[in-house]
């Protein structure tokens, strides 16, 4: 398989760099065998009682930082990942890359200090604890492609209504449709809710680099799936109902968990790129977002749904003006039936 398989044209224009005023007010295409322009407003007639909707609960923190290099140069700070109360691991973009012991002075009269490399990420060391002070500090890691900073409402709504558990550094898009009253209504009408948490790493942005789609690796993400969520996809199996996952995240957080075959508790990394011939475990249907062209969620989507299945529906919602990414509309995708 070449990146160029996973490749589709899109005009700039429709790339959502803001949310719509509601969170349920943007589209969702259905993706079956054939393709269905719906609401979002609607998912709850799409379901069925019994039905399983299993969302990722990260909560998105303050991860970008901006400052200078305590000789002058500016520079910014990613962070990639907390990895203790006083380190991180992270993105810094400078005019020469930093070497361990520079300074960083990211906020006032406070300077985290470059301890090495790991990888294409530097490791940080604050004089401080690090959540605090991103929280007041730093701003919301609006994604590349969105191409402006961060504003006061992004701290809402690049949120999901349900985001408990600090530590991602981008959103789990799928969750950002749902508010608090369509919770409430799925609830009402029969359908499960279960989590799990998988921190999004800012890797999800990278672009993949090998031009042989399986000579690529993707960065590991911390992932926890409890005895709670596990009994209640089996519970949902065994009834013969749907496991949905609402986000290519929780995809992944449910199929590392059922890597033995059978879905079983889970807290530690993953690593899992799913492409197409994969052999999924779990889940049955699948929310998601409009992914970038070549990457690795579109190559998911597709080893969900079907590669030409999936391109078609892209062609489509590019056709009928859908808006695309983060912000933008949504699917609702169901396994071609020879899957």
């Amino acid at each position: 398989m070449l990146l160029s398989d996973f490749d589709y044209l899109l005009p700039d224009e429709l790339i959502a760099r803001y949310p719509m005023v509601e969170r349920r007010a943007s589209r969702l295409l259905e993706v079956g065998d054939s393709l269905l322009d719906r609401r979002f407003a609607e998912l709850p007639l799409m379901l069925q009682p019994g039905d399983l909707l299993v969302f990722n609960d990260t909560r998105v923190i303050h991860a970008r930082l901006r400052g200078r290099k305590e000789t002058g140069g500016q520079c910014e700070v990613l962070i990639e990942r907390v990895t203790g109360d006083n380190s991180a691991i992270a993105q810094v973009r400078a005019s020469k890359s930093p070497k361990p012991g520079t300074k960083l002075v990211l906020a006032e009269d406070v300077a985290a200090t470059v301890q090495g490399r790991a990888g294409e990420f530097f490791e940080l060391s604050f004089p401080l604890p690090l959540m605090p002070f991103l929280e007041k500090h730093g701003e919301v890691p609006l994604p590349p492609y969105l191409e402006r900073d961060a504003e006061s409402a992004d701290d809402e709504r690049y949120q999901t209504v349900y985001a408990r558990d600090p530590g991602a550094v981008a959103a789990p898009t799928a969750g950002l449709h749902f508010d608090e009253a369509m919770l409430e209504e799925t609830a009402a009408a029969g359908v499960r809710h279960a989590f799990v948490t998988l921190h999004v790493g800012a890797g999800t942005f990278q672009a993949l680099r090998d031009a042989d789609v399986e000579a690529n690796r993707l960065h590991s993400e911390r992932l926890i799936v409890d005895e709670n969520c596990c009994e209640l996809v089996r519970d949902t199996r065994a009834a013969g109902r749907r496991v949905i996952a609402v986000g290519t995240t929780s995809v992944r957080a449910l199929e590392t968990a059922s890597r033995g075959g059978t879905i079983e508790p889970y807290t530690g990394e993953t690593d899992l790129f799913i492409l197409p011939g994969y052999r999924f475990r779990t889940i049955d249907a699948m929310i998601t977002n409009f992914h970038l062209p070549q990457s690795s969620l579109l190559m998911l989507v597709a080893a969900f749904a079907g590669k030409q299945r999936v391109l078609r529906a892209y062609r489509h919602a590019v056709e009928e003006r859908y808006r695309f990414f983060s912000y933008g509309d949504s699917m609702f995708l169901t396994p071609e039936s020879s899957a």
